[in-house]
């Protein structure tokens, strides 16, 4: 496992947004963004809740999702998300290769950064929303 080396990631990340549905209610999503000029492949996204919550321990499921790719300098919908879990931490890990090298990090929206006031103009996905950073 010492010997096992990965490389970091850079100009990947995740993005929380909300955008408006059919009837005009307020929907969130997440999506990851590849800002790189390469495409990464066999991209697994695990994502999950967890946090203290009326002083009770609370844990959601935790979800798995693969993808072939995403396209450099594009975006891909990871999942929904339902507002009421911005109360815990969620987080994400990414796996993914590009050229057969493994790339690995997790990200980390913490309970409470779903806040409005946070949010801002993310051009890439011409909606609102909070950028991980």
């Amino acid at each position: 496992k010492k010997d096992i080396t990965i490389p970091e990631v850079k100009n990947v990340t995740f993005a929380i947004i909300r955008k408006k549905n059919e009837t005009d209610d307020f929907i969130w999503e997440v999506h990851l963004l590849n800002s790189n000029d390469f495409v990464l492949d066999n991209i697994l996204v695990m994502s999950r809740g967890y946090g203290i919550v009326k002083e009770e321990k609370v844990e959601t499921s935790t979800l798995r999702h693969f993808f072939e790719k995403v396209e450099a300098n594009d975006t891909l919908l990871i999942e929904p998300i339902d507002p009421n879990l911005f109360v815990l931490n969620n987080e994400f890990a990414l796996t993914y290769y590009v050229e057969g090298e493994i790339f690995f990090k997790k990200f980390m929206f913490t309970a409470g950064a779903m806040d409005e006031r946070n949010l801002i103009k993310i051009n890439i996905l011409n909606s609102e929303g909070i950028l991980h950073s």
